[in-house]
């Protein structure tokens, strides 16, 4: 008897099971469907990249963004949107960006494009002349010591390692130079400081990006070079001993000012006050429009939500589109979310990044526990007719990374990367840029996860 009835407890086991998971490949299809033929996230790209543009944090687009998002979120009909008060650095370019190889033996005088870099002091009208000294690491310095490095403009030109598959640990094991090489260089005296874009492309366009001044350390201005530049400046420092470069940048930083995350809810039925989050981060540089970094990631978000709003898919819990401000230049909307979720108590069961451009999704990478990790990659056989195959350890996102200490489970959505660096940070980061298809893919590979984790838990 026992026999029979444990066989028949296994056959129900297995039934539901079999029920549970037709139910869920036809929703994901559905998401997929709806994104793929009713999708918002290119029209709405377009009009924050056209028609507001670039969104450095502090600025009258920033605002415009903000406003932007917010409205658009109420219009598509979320259960509540509101703005989270924030204050964020005010960091200004100015007009005057030169970049000048001066008196070399072969020929002269020569420009170069660089562009500051953000945070970066400016040099003043008078600008910076200087002798140029070249290093390959951070480590470097110290073995040149101050006597080979004091009154010089230090230039770092580590290129990205193109051994990596990923280009995201190629950027990652290039970064320490742009982010802590002006303070550690001035450390030992130095007066400016250029650094090799942060790019495997080899072309004429200078990235930009932040810098993180060490306290206590005198500030120097600090601007990046086009690969091409580096190579060609690499090149004449090989051949001119003393060769002197000429720096003249308008950047400061001002007082800071009030801004907002951006933040829009699809309540849950059963579990309202679980959240799962999905984001992306509305700032940008001030070169192109952003629309990679990370226009993209804030319409997929905003448009995951849409979906299930859409199809009628209701969700268990609550879930929260947010739109980040001033991740580029000091993650005041990433820490203050975390701060407030904290001082309140909210319960949040995961939180989903897109920040590496809206190309074709090809996973997640996941910040959590080996538990965490195996769960969501049971689900494998679910997501891969969507191409949605590398499940792995990895990293969450700049933003959602500060409620790690919350017991959050922290995904990263992990588009193709070859392209991605080519645009970073740039002003060829702009709207022509993105392909529809691609963008659409990557706001349904975010709703099927946040799908998955809504109905099954993690």
């Amino acid at each position: 008897m026992m026999n029979k009835l444990s066989l028949a407890a296994l056959a129900l086991l297995i039934f539901a099971f079999a029920s549970q998971a037709q139910k869920h490949e036809k929703n994901l299809r559905t998401i997929f469907d709806e994104a793929l033929t009713n999708g918002q996230s290119y029209p709405m790209l377009e009009y924050l990249s056209l028609n507001i543009g670039h969104r450095l944090s502090g600025s009258p687009s920033a605002a415009a963004a903000v406003e932007y998002t917010r409205q658009q979120m109420e219009q598509l009909g979320f259960d509540k949107v509101f703005l989270q008060e924030v204050m964020v650095p005010h960091w200004v370019r100015g007009q005057k960006e030169i970049g000048r190889i001066v008196n070399a033996k072969t020929f002269g005088t020569k420009d170069v494009n660089v562009i500051a870099l953000g945070n970066s002091v400016g040099t003043g009208p008078n600008g910076l002349l200087a002798e140029v000294i070249e290093v390959q690491s951070l480590d470097e310095l110290e073995k040149l010591g101050k006597k080979n490095i004091e009154g010089k403009i230090v230039f770092f030109n580590r290129p990205m390692d193109p051994k990596h598959i990923h280009t995201g640990h190629a950027y990652g094991g290039a970064g320490d130079q742009r982010v802590k090489g002006p303070s550690e260089a001035a450390k030992y005296g130095a007066v400016g400081a250029i650094n090799r874009s942060l790019t495997l492309a080899l072309n004429d366009v200078p990235h930009t990006g932040s810098l993180i001044y060490e306290e206590g350390i005198p500030q120097i201005p600090a601007v990046a070079i086009s690969t091409i530049g580096a190579d060609y400046l690499s090149k004449t420092l090989k051949a001119n001993k003393g060769l002197k470069f000429y720096l003249e940048t308008d950047c400061e930083m001002l007082p800071d000012v009030l801004s907002y995350n951006v933040i829009g809810e699809l309540t849950g039925s059963e579990l309202p006050n679980e959240y799962i989050v999905v984001s992306g981060h509305l700032d940008s540089w001030d070169v192109g429009d952003g629309s990679h970094d990370d226009g993209a990631g804030c319409v997929q978000a905003i448009e995951a939500v849409r979906i299930f709003k859409a199809t009628g898919i209701r969700p268990k819990r609550t879930l929260r589109a947010v739109m980040f401000m001033n991740e580029e230049n000091g993650l005041r909307g990433g820490k203050e979310y975390a701060r407030v979720a904290k001082e309140k108590g909210e319960k949040h069961v995961a939180a989903l990044e897109s920040d590496s451009g809206g190309f074709t999704p090809r996973g997640f990478g996941i910040n959590a526990s080996q538990e965490a990790i195996s769960r969501i990659q049971s689900w494998s056989s679910l997501l891969a007719p969507f191409d949605l195959r590398k499940i792995v350890k990895g990293y969450g996102g700049a933003d959602i990374n500060p409620m790690e200490d919350q017991g959050v489970v922290l995904i990263g959505l992990m588009p193709d990367s070859q392209r991605y660096f080519d645009y970073h940070h740039t002003a060829d980061d702009t709207f022509d840029k993105v392909n529809k298809r691609e963008l659409e893919l990557g706001a349904a590979a975010m709703a099927a996860l946040i799908y998955l984790i809504d109905q099954e838990g993690i």
